[in-house]
């Protein structure tokens, strides 16, 4: 099961919206996977599927019913419409965010978008203001790398693979290079590039345990 190949999002986008009249941070990432709409939308909603590469997640995976990540985040699913779209909250302690994935088809297989929405509240801006778009992004990123090889290899479970990549060299670079586009995303967005290359280098100090 090889990483060296795979790779994490093609495009990445950092905007501000906005839910019951709160503002709002909005951190999107894409791709294009070489396979059918059908296919990755499988990969994505299948508990069978989505402990091979992502996590093992329990619960009622269809329009409010709730979910669990084993060690990580849980919700309520809010919207689902196979083999299209996919909305949920993403409830982490006490802090709730939400998460949407579109699936469409594309010339050269099935594009992916994600998008995670998040709270302006205090905590969560003192944590924006230490990482910016990064943290989310990043983190996303290794799913997205981890579903890579999932589709393009024997389906079995990449976990465990993809957890010595990030620990070695390799994938050390790669997560310091994925910190470094999040930082060139959040200048696009119009962050002044001195305050969003900080933060792009305590989000790669984070993921790789280096400063």
């Amino acid at each position: 099961m090889d990483f060296s190949e795979a790779f994490g999002a093609t495009f990445r986008t950092v905007g501000e919206s906005q839910r019951e009249g709160k503002r709002t941070r909005i951190v999107c990432a894409s791709r294009i996977y070489p396979t059918s709409q059908r296919d990755l939308w499988s990969a994505l909603t299948e508990k069978e599927r989505i402990c091979r590469w992502f996590a093992e997640v329990s619960g009622d995976l269809e329009p409010g019913g709730r979910y669990s990540i084993k060690d990580n985040a849980s919700g309520k699913i809010t919207a689902c419409e196979p083999p299209k779209t996919l909305a949920l909250t993403w409830e982490f302690f006490t802090k709730v965010s939400w998460v949407s994935v579109t699936v469409e088809e594309a010339k050269e297989g099935a594009l992916l978008t994600l998008k995670h929405e998040m709270p302006t509240d205090p905590e969560s801006e003192m944590h924006w203001a230490q990482y910016g778009p990064g943290a989310t992004g990043v983190g996303w990123e290794l799913a997205f790398i981890g579903l890579d090889v999932h589709l393009s290899g024997d389906g079995q479970s990449s976990l465990d693979v993809g957890a010595a990549w990030a620990e070695g060299a390799q994938g050390k670079g790669t997560l310091r290079e994925w910190a470094e586009e999040w930082g060139k995303a959040h200048v696009n967005a119009g962050e002044p590039a001195e305050t969003a290359n900080d933060m792009a280098d305590r989000t790669a100090g984070f993921y790789t345990g280096e400063s």
